[in-house]
């Protein structure tokens, strides 16, 4: 009795006691009988039995209420299915997951590039090229190696918008951003920084090469025109990072002399102060 009550999961504790005490009294009668042999303790034997026949009614009653139950429990081919069922669902949940996930990704790679992306001219927005620029400072810093920039700002761009509209403006600064991004090199990364200015950061290159690359710039620019064929130009200001500079250093050189390309006459490179 003790081990039953323990065993609080035992879902039918009341027939195994009803066992438990019909067993007893099972051995108590066939004992009771061997003593009889020598003794004539009948009306105790009969007593014993009488106990037991009533614990059996008892237990055959119990079992017929608990019938349902029993029937209730489930085979071990139900448990295998069951099992399986199981098993599959959790597949189809896991499944089912793993495509939520891809889609969350893809969802949130999509934001991301909305997010750094200019909407007029698909380059890389304000925010997006000024932390590609924090980035490879960062990297400066662990491995020194060059880092360099160009400002690019287009001549007399007002003039554009003043003679041809605010849609041609927009046409223009599209076709300068196809023309910089083409004639630009893999590992540099081109963004609008606001208006008519852009932002090269070039990776990986010194000042003289930067100059250089700055120089095909403006020649790509001086290729493109207007709508009615007035050419375009471009001045540009080109930097390269020095020690003790920091991020904002580097854009106020080459905004400097960007204003320095437009002192002289505009369409020029400008790569010292």
């Amino acid at each position: 009795m003790s081990l039953v009550k323990k065993r609080e999961d035992l879902k039918f504790d009341s027939v195994f006691m009803l066992f438990a005490a019909f067993i007893t009294f099972c051995g108590i009668t066939h004992g009771i009988g061997i003593i009889n042999i020598w003794h004539g303790y009948y009306y105790i034997q009969g007593l014993a039995k009488l106990a037991t026949g009533l614990i059996s009614i008892s237990t055959a009653f119990v079992l017929w209420k608990l019938m349902p139950k029993i029937l209730a429990i489930p085979s071990t081919i139900m448990l295998r299915e069951q099992n399986e069922q199981l098993c599959l669902a959790q597949r189809e949940l896991e499944l089912a997951n793993q495509n939520l996930e891809q889609k969350v990704k893809e969802r949130t790679e999509s934001l991301q590039q909305l997010a750094d992306t200019d909407q007029l001219t698909q380059i890389n927005n304000r925010r997006a090229i000024l932390e590609t620029l924090e980035q490879e400072f960062l990297r400066v810093e662990r491995h020194p190696h060059n880092l360099s920039l160009l400002m690019l700002d287009i001549d007399h761009f007002k003039a554009v918008n003043d003679t041809h509209g605010h849609i041609e403006g927009g046409r223009v600064l599209v076709k300068i951003a196809e023309v910089i991004t083409q004639t630009c090199r893999k590992i540099d990364v081109v963004g609008r920084y606001g208006g008519e200015e852009f932002l090269i950061v070039l990776p990986e290159t010194n000042l003289e090469d930067a100059k250089d690359l700055a120089e095909r710039v403006r020649i790509a620019v001086s290729k493109c025109e207007t709508i009615n064929g007035t050419p375009l130009t471009c001045s540009i200001g080109v930097s390269s990072l020095k020690d003790g500079d920091t991020v904002l250093n580097l854009i106020k050189k080459a905004d400097d002399r960007v204003y320095k390309a437009k002192e002289l006459g505009r369409n020029k490179v400008v790569y010292q102060s």
